[in-house]
């Protein structure tokens, strides 16, 4: 008895032999990237990672790290790593900080998002996003990169059909649709390039099709309003009762030029030219009435070089601009010296912007970026008796970036910022400027 137990043992385990012998099958690598060649040097942000892990619902995590070196000519303070997005303008070149340089690290840059595809909704599919970086508040020295904080910066929800998308949540604000493809932090967003701005909105985009490869895309939403004064600082009595605005885009979409890389050299990007607006209003402590908040202005993004195949970057150059007239928006996005005039002078600051850049990749993993960017107050006259206003804020910038594989990017950058200021109630005037060298290494996960 124990003889055939022992036997059929033995010729079960020679059988199973076979199939204990075989490999374990290999996953192919998941890229962050779908065309070839050179499929794994293309790092993303949002969307082409696709390995879902334990979730509700299928759930991506990614972002990067990201280590910035910055030389300033002048001194932009603890944060002096954020170059352009200065809000309070370059120092005079009169002042202390104005006549000394500054080498700084940092790493707040560096971001973590989490992406989710979730069950579909009266035929529509559904997702989310949240994405956060190091540049909060909450530390007792918020300025400090041994105190970097975790920031929100989006946090939001789509239901997307064929041609109708609603997104709830804080996205990109709806004004101003460029974003500078700059290494700093600032994406242009003082110079002339105001989406920055995260704000809590509803929006809803439609697309039309004309036909013949041509689409109208119409975007209506309502977003919290970014140039409370109040709202900016947390404290002060002067304004209150800040209508939400209501904002919208109307652009023409056109595969006639084919596409070309857009920031960042991410995505691909079709002719595009359209309008955008923005309008709302608050209370003021001493108006008479209610101030408005208001602007409109053109975008355009147009393939001047078009990829080959509609993915590979290597030879494809593209345009990108727009020019803006505005007021009462928020001052480092908008125009110039807001709060001051708007809490002195009792009426909306008005101003103007404009953007553009080229960017260009003469193979697959090397970028070059080069623009201009600049917002200017549209009268001085209405700043009298407003010492140090701002009248203009300006950059000319120019960098490269390489991609050595699917996780590491380096890029340097040149920048040349202009601050122009007046003092209307002594009848002189001054300027600031500041020349920065930055490199930069990424590592997208």
């Amino acid at each position: 008895m124990l003889k055939k137990i022992s036997v059929s043992v033995a010729a079960s385990l020679l059988l199973a032999s076979p199939a204990l012998s075989q490999e374990v099958p290999q996953v192919a690598p998941v890229y962050n990237c779908d065309f070839q060649p050179n499929c794994e040097v293309a790092p993303g942000i949002y969307g082409k990672m696709g390995s879902p892990v334990n979730s509700k619902f299928n759930l991506s995590i990614g972002g990067f790290v990201k280590l910035d070196y910055a030389y300033n000519s002048v001194n932009l303070g603890n944060n002096g790593a954020l170059g352009a997005l200065q809000t309070a303008g370059i120092p005079k070149s009169s002042s202390v900080a104005g006549q000394q340089d500054q080498s700084i690290f940092t790493a707040r840059q560096s971001r973590i998002w989490f992406k989710v595809n979730g069950p579909t909704f009266l035929g529509a599919k559904t997702g989310a996003l949240v994405e956060a970086d190091f540049y909060g508040a909450g530390a007792p020295n918020q300025s400090a990169n041994q105190s970097a904080t975790m920031r929100l910066r989006l946090a939001n929800a789509t239901l997307d059909w064929a041609n109708t998308q609603v997104l709830f949540g804080q996205a990109y604000d709806i004004f101003g649709p460029i974003v500078g493809s700059t290494v700093d932090f600032g994406s242009g967003a003082a110079t002339g390039a105001p989406n920055n701005p995260r704000v809590p909105q509803i929006r809803v985009t439609q697309k039309v099709d004309l036909g013949g490869g041509t689409a109208l895309k119409l975007v209506a939403g309502v977003q919290n309003p970014v140039q409370d004064s109040n709202a900016q600082s947390g404290t002060g009595t002067d304004s209150w009762g800040s209508m939400v605005n209501m904002a919208g885009q109307a652009m023409v979409v056109s595969n006639a030029l084919g596409v070309s890389p857009g920031y960042y050299g991410l995505p691909m990007n079709s002719l595009t030219a359209g309008v955008f607006g923005l309008y709302g209003n608050q209370d003021v402590a001493g108006a008479p009435n209610r101030v408005d908040s208001w602007g409109y202005g053109f975008y355009t993004f147009v393939p001047v070089l078009k990829s080959k195949d509609g993915k590979n970057r290597a030879m494809t150059a593209s345009f990108e601009g727009q020019a803006y007239m505005a007021a009462n928006l928020s001052s480092p996005g908008g125009v110039a010296a807001t709060a001051k005039d708007v809490l002195v002078n009792k009426s909306p600051a008005k101003g103007y912007g404009l953007f553009g850049q080229v960017i260009f990749y003469p193979t697959q993993d090397l970028g070059i970026t080069a623009g201009y960017g600049k917002r200017n107050a549209y009268n001085y006259a209405s700043y009298a008796g407003i010492n140090n206003f701002e009248k203009s804020f300006s950059q000319v910038f120019a960098n490269v970036a390489y991609d050595l594989n699917a996780a590491v990017r380096v890029a340097a950058e040149y920048q040349n910022l202009n601050s122009q200021y007046g003092n209307n109630s002594v009848g002189t005037s001054d300027s600031g400027h500041a020349n920065v060298g930055r490199l930069a290494l990424y590592y997208f996960f």
